[in-house]
């Protein structure tokens, strides 16, 4: 248990100055006055694959790590993915074979695909509250209120963050799916385990179905 809770721990750390860093090196989509880095919140949801507990170490750690290296709107824009993180963790713990599919690409999993949707409405929501808060307090840069509420909040950092986080959930689960297969990632784990179950049970060809 102890050398579970270590590991654990050191895989939180890496994923929390993964989540830091990328924003400052990775490629961003600009549609003014909004901006969308590449893969920013993969490193949260991989997080979300191992357990609910790494989920919420790893979206304090980023918003507070945001607080001391960004301004005071993106840290907290950072911390309200706690809640998508630790719902969406606790639902993988909950069912690890939504990871799995039949069809070669997730892309064709619907039970999966409608999870990251799920997710990623939960997260769009938080983010424009935060922002929306800010918008009225007056606190955002000039460009946001020339272009209007509708389209420069709601449209772009509502609508634009939802398409973002589920490129990225998506981007996470096939760098989680390709970890797998050297390293135990618990929810994949526990997937192919409860498959493996599920096939030992079923009868084979040659014995009477009763």
């Amino acid at each position: 248990m102890k050398k579970n809770s270590v590991r654990h721990l050191t895989i939180a750390a890496l994923l929390v100055a993964m989540g830091i860093i990328i924003p400052m090196v990775m490629p961003r989509v600009t549609i003014g006055p909004a901006s969308f880095t590449l893969a920013s919140h993969v490193p949260l949801f991989l997080a979300m694959f191992f357990s609910p507990g790494v989920a919420v170490a790893v979206s304090l750690g980023t918003g507070f790590g945001f607080f001391l290296s960004a301004t005071p709107i993106i840290a907290l824009r950072a911390l309200s993915h706690l809640l998508f993180a630790v719902i969406g963790a606790f639902y993988l713990q909950k069912h690890p074979t939504i990871v799995l599919s039949k069809n070669k690409f997730i892309l064709f999993n619907g039970r999966f695909q409608l999870f990251n949707l799920v997710i990623g409405l939960i997260h769009s929501v938080a983010e424009l509250a935060v922002v929306s808060v800010f918008y009225t307090m007056g606190n955002m840069p000039e460009t946001y209120y020339s272009q209007g509420y509708m389209y420069s909040i709601f449209l772009l950092m509502g609508i634009g963050g939802l398409i973002h986080s589920l490129v990225d959930y998506n981007i996470a689960y096939f760098v989680a799916h390709a970890l797998s297969k050297q390293f135990d990632i618990p929810v994949f784990s526990q997937a192919k385990k409860m498959e493996k179950v599920k096939v030992d049970i079923l009868p084979k060809e040659s014995e009477p179905i009763i």
